[in-house]
């Protein structure tokens, strides 16, 4: 009994044999030694040269438990890749770097080149206007910036540039003047290539080469400016000043222009008040440009010698001189037919002298036709019942609109009575109903067929 209880409790004597288990399965793992922690100690030599080039390393007397693991090249960059795993990098990167130079360049030529045509007519809207540009301020007059000296040129004319241009979009780039007698306001809008997106200007010119509708893309300069007539106590009374007194700054309104005979067509096709016009060849310009004008009369007031001249000077890049009192697209209502009297100038984007000279009469031609331009009531007999004409037409238009809203709105009354009707019949009823329509419309259609016959 003693000798059983120390056999329980594992007192046994050495000398006593193993228990070996019943169970067969479990013989290997009863006979096998208890595992132990592998030791992983290392000579300071051994782990020294084992340590890979960029690793951190364990501090100096101490060994990092992975110092004996075998040296593969995943260990370096360098040789783990190859120069084909970037063929693609290296396929994309030199267009990605070509769009943005080619984007870069685009953008500042714009910039360039608009910046030198305001530089060069700069001079004649501040010596017109008393505000030019977005500042609210005059900005300083070419001379102002040469007496500053050389120095300190670049830095005034950036102002200036500042002041006087705002750029809208990549090649649009736009300006304002203010403060004029005869002058509400001038816009101008500077209209340059897309050099900063060759696939657009590409595509651009081969639609205007192939469709005369869409003509290729030009590098222009359009100013308009837009006449008082009359108005300036309405205009001055909204920002809350006293009108002052002066001259009468009305005008007679007419449509009359000097334009390219390259954009003749094009330009009656586009815009309706030069629609009502005749076009005639006169003697005293160049041969390339011709007149499009209401009354012959009207056209021997404003074909002054100066203007002739300057249109000689600006050469081919005149596009169209404009006088109008009528809206670019055609009106649909009669509140499209008030008169709106402007003055538009489209040039070619060019700096020399040449342009500036037509550019300066445009200014100021606006005094021209508040003391030139009112005209004999037999000249301005045929203006008026052109308007007159138009405006029947717009009327019949209108009357048409509105008959066609009537006949509408009765058909659908119509509908709505006899859906109500249907409603509240019986089935046999509902089929008397549409069996006598359907008589009458037959009946109908054949008195129509015997009308035409």
């Amino acid at each position: 009994m003693a000798d059983f209880v120390k056999g329980f409790f594992g007192g046994a004597s050495s000398s006593a044999a193993p228990v070996v288990s019943a169970d067969a399965d479990f013989a290997d793992f009863a006979a096998s030694p208890s595992p132990s922690p592998a030791d992983f100690t290392a000579s300071p030599s051994a782990s020294a040269t084992a340590k890979p080039w960029f690793s951190w390393g364990p501090p100096e007397g101490r060994v990092h438990p992975l110092a004996n693991r075998p040296y593969t090249k995943w260990y370096n960059i360098h040789e783990r890749v190859s120069l084909s795993d970037f063929y693609m990098e290296l396929f994309i990167l030199p267009f990605l770097a070509l769009v943005i130079l080619v984007h870069v360049w685009g953008t500042r030529t714009n910039r360039f080149k608009a910046k030198k045509w305001m530089g060069a007519h700069v001079s004649a809207l501040q010596n017109e206007f008393a505000v030019v540009g977005f500042g609210g301020k005059r900005a300083p007059s070419s001379d102002e910036v040469q007496a500053q000296g050389l120095a300190k040129a670049s830095a005034a004319q950036m102002e200036v540039d500042e002041l006087v241009l705002k750029e809208k979009s990549k090649d649009v780039f736009v300006s304002y003047a203010t403060g004029r007698q005869n002058v509400a306001f001038v816009d101008v809008k500077l209209s340059l290539l897309k050099r900063y997106n060759p696939l657009a200007l590409f595509g651009d010119s081969v639609l205007g080469f192939f469709f005369e509708s869409m003509p290729a893309p030009t590098e222009k300069a359009e100013i308009v400016a837009y006449a008082f007539d009359g108005k300036e106590a309405q205009l001055v009374q909204k920002t809350g000043e006293q009108p002052k007194k002066g001259k009468d700054s009305t005008f007679d309104g007419f449509v009359w222009a000097v334009v390219h005979k390259d954009m003749m067509k094009k330009l009656r096709d586009e815009r309706y008040d030069l629609s009502l016009t005749t076009t005639k060849d006169n003697a005293r310009l160049p041969p390339w440009a011709t007149v499009m004008s209401e009354s012959a009369e009207i056209t021997d007031t404003l074909l002054t010698p100066e203007l002739i001249k300057a249109v000689e000077a600006c050469g081919e890049d005149l596009e169209a001189l404009i006088v109008t009192d009528m809206p670019e697209d055609a009106p649909k209502k009669l509140d499209d037919l008030v008169p709106k009297k402007r003055l538009s100038l489209t040039v070619r984007l060019n700096s020399t002298p040449s342009s500036q000279a037509l550019f300066s009469y445009f200014l100021r031609m606006p005094d021209q036709l508040v003391s030139s331009a009112h005209f004999r009531p037999e000249v301005m007999r045929r203006v008026r019942t052109t308007r007159e004409q138009e405006t029947q037409k717009i009327k019949k238009l209108d009357e048409e609109e509105k008959a066609e809203e009537r006949r509408l709105l009765g058909d659908k009354l119509k509908k709505e009575e006899r859906d109500r009707k249907l409603k509240g019949m019986t089935a046999e009823e509902q089929r008397k109903f549409l069996e006598k329509e359907r008589v009458l419309s037959q009946k109908r259609n054949q008195s129509r067929k015997t009308m035409r016959a």
